[in-house]
Formats: C-alpha cells, structure tokens, sequence
C-alpha cells in the first residue's frame, strides 16, 4: 500500500490540532493513507472533539483521508509507519495531584522535575513499554516519536527495553532556537546552527555558529541585558544568577532555574498554587477554554489560544521528524537518543537530548566539547536519578524508588522523602500496580 500509516496515542489532546496542522503543511512530503486517533475511556469525548476538527481542517485544506477513532490501541498500530505519542498517564489530574503532593512536602512541585517527575515517569513509563511491545508485534518497522513526559525518561526505557526504533523529542530546545534567531536578526533558522546537550529539561546551548563564528558569547551577553526570548511563553519572567551564565559560557534551558535557583523557585510556586493554582489546576482550566473553541463547528484551523500551552511547537518537530526520517532530510534537529559517545561522562547506552543529524536510519547525534567538571557531575547525578527511577518504574520497588529521589537535588532526604513517597505511592495507587504488589 502506498502512503503511511500515523497513529496518535493520546489524540485526546489539546496539542493534537498543531501537529494536524503540520501534516497538513508537510502534505508533498508526507504522502497520508491513514490516520489512526488512540485514546482512553478516559479521553473518548475529547477525542471525539479533535477527530471532528481534524476532519474539517483536512477538508480546508483539500485533503480526503480517513480519519479513524479507536480505545483500541492494537487495530491502530497495526501496519503502522509512525507512530506519535503525546499521552498523559493519569490525565491532568495526576500533574495536578504531584504538584500538591510536592508543595505539601516543602518541595518543588513540577510535572517532570523532582518528586513530580518521578511519579509522572513511575506511571508513565510501564504503559509506554506496553506499547512498544505491542510494536514490535503489530508494526516491527515503525518509529516510535516520544513527546510523552517526561521524554527522556520515557525515551530511555523504549530503548533499554524494547527493540522499537524510537526518538524522543521536547519543544524546550525548538524554542530556544527560535528565540536565537530573533536575538541574532535572523529570518530564516537555517541561517545558523545551534548545537544543544544534556538531558531532556536539563540541556545547555553549546554552540551557536553564523558565518564561521561562534556567537554564543554574544547572545549570552544579549541575554544577561534582558529579556529572555528562549524562555517558553508560559514561564513568569526571570532572570538567572548574575554570574551564571558569563561563568558556564552556556545558556542552560529554562528548566534548570528549578536547580540554580531553587528555594527561589519554590517560593513562587507556593504563592502561584495559593492564587491561581497550581501550573496544572492553570493548564486544566485553559485546556476547558480551548475544547470549548475546538467544538466550534465552523473551526478549520489550528486556534491561536494552543499558543498558551506549555507544549508549543511539540508537534511542528515531530512533523518535522517524520519528513526528516521518511525522506532522509540529513537535517540537524534537537532530540532524545542514545548517546554513544556523544557526550563525555555518561554512559553509551543511556538516553541523552543532543543536536542530531537525522537520516532514514535515524538521529546521528553530534559530538560535543566536554562539559565543565561541575556541570558533568550534575548531568551524571540525574542520569543516575534517571536510571534507578526506570528501575523502580518497572520493579514496583519502593527501595528502588528511595534510592533515586535521595539523589535528586530538588528533593530532600529523611522523614520528608520517607512520607511524600509514601503519598505518592498511596495517592498513585490505581495508577502505579507495580508498587502494591506483592514483592
């Protein structure tokens, strides 16, 4: 049969009208035969909302294929070419129940940082790996496209554990390119290269090269002036710590003021969650606000309101991965693979969030300059973090799980990490059938 074969686990999703809107945009180069709609109970009324507004935006745009709705995840892999998953195991509810759980303990309250993300991986990660099994059964030669959180955990464990071909992607550095290239004037982003490393939510801008020269020390220098474009919309301003940036000689993404500035941080968000709520309580109402304008019969196209959404331009890059991959684009893009040498210090086989050239066989991930000794050490700590919270993902061992939460740096140890594992396990307990086994 020509023409590919996309199934979207977790249509559900506010996002999945951008990455409709990339497919339609990439309609030469992704030639469509199928595209398959995966949900849960849980989700089939917001799935069936999206399913309609795909519809009419592929009708807009003059393209006639089927669009198919399923709870059943099998009939939608099988003979699958790509597959996208964007789920959230536990749904929204979940995110918001972590962040409590944290702001409870005297922690930092985050969907894919600290305690939050090793909850969000522990239930996460054992339904990713049920769908990778049933890929290697039903579409052995398809790709795996990773933007479920948190990615490179998630990323990690598909390819520790599974003979899928998956890649892990995350908007964080697509943005930080973005706001590059406004700082340097650029029109177009191919007008210079950004190389990024680290993990996912904990990468650094390594280099940034236009015209033969390297104008990282400029755009830091920008960025210390203020303001900050490669910070995602959704996050309050901030600035870093004054000598921080001028000291690493990188920009480090967003994300890592949870680790730079911590007590800072904390403290925002334990204001945020007494006003307005927590991140999650504030994206569960906007996501009511934008289902209401999906419904919207007369709706073709992708709504400016998804802009507000923490996951913004999400979809663009797995389109773009998609065409990169199926048309052997040899194109450099930012993603979650292994690393096998591509950075110093950390293991072959571990999962990293690199500058990649991508090419029918996959990511060929760019070499990178060795990282300072102290910023090495913070990115072997939280792969160990990682690891061991893969482990206790799988195994349901609450050992497992104390060892990797007393490594992270944005929890704290004794009775305060004894009880908010204990919470987290107690609270989860539908959702995590791994711990309340009998071991």
């Amino acid at each position: 049969m020509t023409g590919l074969k996309i199934a979207i686990i977790g249509a559900g999703s506010s996002y999945t009208p951008e990455l409709i809107e990339g497919l339609i945009q990439r309609r030469h180069e992704l030639p469509l035969r199928e595209l398959w709609l995966v949900d849960i109970e849980d989700g089939r009324e917001k799935m069936a909302i999206i399913a309609d507004l795909t519809r009419r935006m592929l009708a807009r745009a003059g393209l006639t294929l089927p669009v198919l709705e399923t709870l059943n995840r099998r009939e939608a892999l099988l003979g699958a070419d790509f597959v996208c998953s964007q789920f959230r195991a536990g749904c929204l509810e979940a995110r918001i129940r972590d962040e409590r759980i944290s702001l409870r303990h005297g922690l930092i309250g985050q969907e894919t940082n600290g305690l939050g993300g090793f909850a969000n991986a522990c239930r996460t990660i054992p339904i990713a790996l049920a769908i990778a099994a049933e890929m290697e059964e039903l579409c052995p030669d398809a790709w795996l496209l990773n933007f479920t959180n948190p990615s490179g955990m998630v990323t990690e464990a598909v390819l520790r554990h599974s003979r899928v071909k998956a890649v892990g992607l995350c908007n964080v550095p697509v943005i930080m390119q973005k706001g590059v290239a406004q700082l340097l004037g650029c029109q177009r982003e191919s007008d210079f290269v950004m190389q990024v490393a680290g993990l996912n939510h904990f990468i650094f801008v390594r280099q940034i090269l236009q015209q033969g020269e390297d104008r990282l020390p400029q755009v830091i220098a920008q960025i210390t002036q203020g303001p900050d474009p490669l910070v995602p919309r959704n996050i309050p301003p901030f600035r870093w710590p004054q000598h921080l940036l001028t000291g690493l000689g990188m920009i480090p993404c967003a994300y890592l003021r949870y680790y730079y500035m911590s007590d800072d941080i904390l403290q925002q968000e334990l204001g945020e969650a007494n006003g307005e709520g927590t991140r999650g309580e504030v994206v569960k109402a906007l996501e009511q606000k934008l289902f209401e304008i999906y419904r919207d019969p007369d709706l073709a196209v992708k709504p400016k309101a998804l802009e507000g959404r923490g996951g913004q331009y999400y979809s663009e890059a797995a389109c773009e991965l998609m065409s990169a991959i199926y048309n052997d684009k040899r194109i450099i893009m930012h993603v979650n693979t292994r690393n096998q040498g591509t950075i110093a210090g950390l293991p072959d086989d571990c999962a990293v969030e690199v500058s990649a050239l991508i090419t029918r066989s996959g990511p060929l991930p760019l070499n990178v300059a060795p990282f300072p000794e102290d910023v090495l050490r913070l990115l072997q700590l939280m792969k160990s973090f990682e690891q061991l919270t893969i482990s206790a993902a799988i195994s349901g061992d609450r050992h497992t799980a104390w060892r990797a939460l007393v490594l992270n740096p944005l929890v704290r140890s004794g009775t305060v990490l004894e009880r908010a594992l204990d919470d987290v396990i107690e609270e989860n307990r539908d959702l995590l059938p791994a711990f309340h086994r009998q071991h």
